[in-house]
């Protein structure tokens, strides 16, 4: 260990890596503070004492180095005068997630005036309706923000005071407080007939009469993480939009709503989506506010479990998960059957494993969503992925966890992370090892063991992320997984010897 007289004489540029470091990996001192406080909290240093460390007004004890190190996966060595730091690779400022878009040239047929014409002929003869429409643009708004939303943020913390986490008779109260009175009503879950063709169990749980009436289904009363997230969406709509009556009812189970098979775009197709993206938004800013749901995350290593901690449905948690985490490259699906997405955030631009709500002939029975709906009892389980994106392979990884809505149809929740950020974030070539990574893949027939060197980097990559599941996820084969099977990147295509059996053959 080095001694702190000579650590003194070379820590002119300590202060300057720990900075770089802490930025370069997306987390405040308060993060970085409470992430040594879990590995040694005599060491640890304060918020305060980091902030003069950076600054070069203090040097830390070896014993306090040795700690930062170990957040960062570095030795202590590194941090001294005799190494180099390595390019300054903090994100660009400005940088977004999501899908990329295309230059609208010529810019005069993208006029407002024309597009206002085009697209409701457009949704017309695609079959899409106006309320999937209006869906889209919010989903693409999501990922263009990167899920945050400070806004919102601040209106959930203003009415809940940051507390998690919240019980029922609180939420009661503040839907009280905000001037709405709880009425309840009985309704049984009827079976129904989705778009797609498939059988599910449905019910309306609550529905909000203005001027200040909120209904809700004593089915609830069974359902505690449900309720409180019912209620939460409500107060969400009367703190935004001062109860005023435009906001859906709300239900639970595989259909949609239901529609009167009209196409076209109507403007209250938007603000209804709108309104619900937003009061949902509130919702789990409400129930797990920002700070200490991610003070719980992290001390939790990102464990789907930690839910029951916050006191919210493994929903509401793994949905919070990629708006709270200092880490910015999240996805996250909600599958009712391989086809039905009922929710989905996909940032870096991730393909959707299905079409949206729409079948398609040759989805890829690889990902790890669909592969969970085949699990035989409610369980969860990590996966290791290799995907082309834009002609580069990217490495995956996600946690899903096959769970029951209260009407009681099974569905598939799954979050992950892009790991390619985080592992160019260490100076490392990303786009070279997800390639290295991938050729062993197909010359495994489409899996493969993680090689030990490759292992290594990726188990530094987790503990730098403080996510345990990734981790965990080496512990099996990484799957080759496509966007379609039109586009398979295994030898053979799964789909090359039954083209002509007719859709969904495997």
């Amino acid at each position: 260990m080095t001694n702190s007289k000579s650590l003194l004489r070379q820590s002119h540029f300590l202060g300057t890596k720990i900075r770089n470091l802490r930025k370069r990996n997306n987390l405040t001192m308060d993060d970085l503070s409470t992430r040594c406080i879990r590995i040694n909290a005599e060491y640890a240093p304060s918020v305060s004492y980091l902030s003069m460390i950076e600054t070069g007004k203090r040097v830390p004890s070896p014993e306090m180095l040795e700690v930062i190190a170990e957040v960062f996966q570095k030795a202590p060595d590194w941090f001294l005068d005799g190494e180099e730091a390595g390019h300054d690779l903090t994100p660009a400022k400005g940088s977004r997630g999501g899908i990329s878009g295309m230059a609208l040239e010529p810019g005069f047929l993208f006029a407002p005036d024309i597009l206002q014409i085009a697209i409701p002929e457009l949704l017309s003869q695609t079959g899409t309706g106006g309320r999937q429409f209006a869906q889209l643009l919010i989903r693409a708004h999501q990922e263009h923000h990167q899920n945050h939303f400070p806004e919102l943020e601040r209106a959930a913390e203003e009415i809940g005071k940051k507390r998690m986490p919240l019980s029922s008779d609180d939420l009661l109260q503040i839907a009280k407080k905000v001037g709405l009175q709880v009425r309840w009503f009985t309704e049984v879950p009827t079976e129904l007939l989705d778009e797609l063709g498939v059988r599910s169990k449905n019910v309306q749980t609550s529905y909000f009469l203005p001027p200040g009436t909120l209904h809700l289904n004593r089915i609830l009363e069974q359902h505690p993480t449900r309720l409180k997230y019912e209620l939460a969406v409500h107060i969400g709509h009367a703190v935004l939009h001062n109860k005023d009556g435009v906001k859906s009812s709300m239900r639970v189970g595989g259909a949609h709503e239901a529609s009167d098979g009209n196409v076209n775009l109507a403007p209250q197709d938007i603000l209804h989506a709108w309104r619900d993206f937003e009061s949902s938004f509130f919702a789990g800013a409400l129930l797990c506010p920002k700070l200490p749901f991610r003070q719980l995350l992290d001390r939790h290593g990102y464990e789907i479990s930690s839910h029951q901690a916050a006191g919210v449905s493994a929903s509401v948690a793994m949905r919070r998960m990629t708006a709270v985490s200092p880490y910015q490259h999240w996805h996250y699906f909600d599958a009712y059957t391989p086809g039905k997405l009922k929710a989905v955030y996909r940032g870096n631009g991730i393909p959707l494993p299905w079409g949206n709500m729409r079948q398609v002939e040759d989805p890829c029975q690889h990902w790890a969503v669909f592969r969970m709906f085949e699990a035989a009892t409610l369980q969860h389980s990590a996966q290791l992925s290799l995907l082309d994106v834009q002609g580069q392979p990217r490495i995956y990884c996600c946690e899903s966890t096959k769970v029951m809505d209260l009407a009681g149809n099974p569905h598939v929740l799954c979050a992950g992370v892009d790991l390619n950020p985080a592992i160019s974030a260490q100076g490392i070539d990303a786009d070279s090892l997800a390639l290295e990574l991938k050729q062993l893949c197909v010359k495994g027939g489409g899996k493969v063991a993680v090689p030990a060197p490759i292992r290594s980097t990726l188990t530094t990559i987790s503990n730098i992320l403080n996510i345990n599941w990734v981790a965990r996820s080496l512990d099996k084969p990484a799957q080759l997984i496509c966007s379609r099977g039109n586009s398979c990147p295994r030898e053979p295509g799964c789909y090359a010897d039954c083209q002509q059996e007719g859709p969904g053959c495997r």
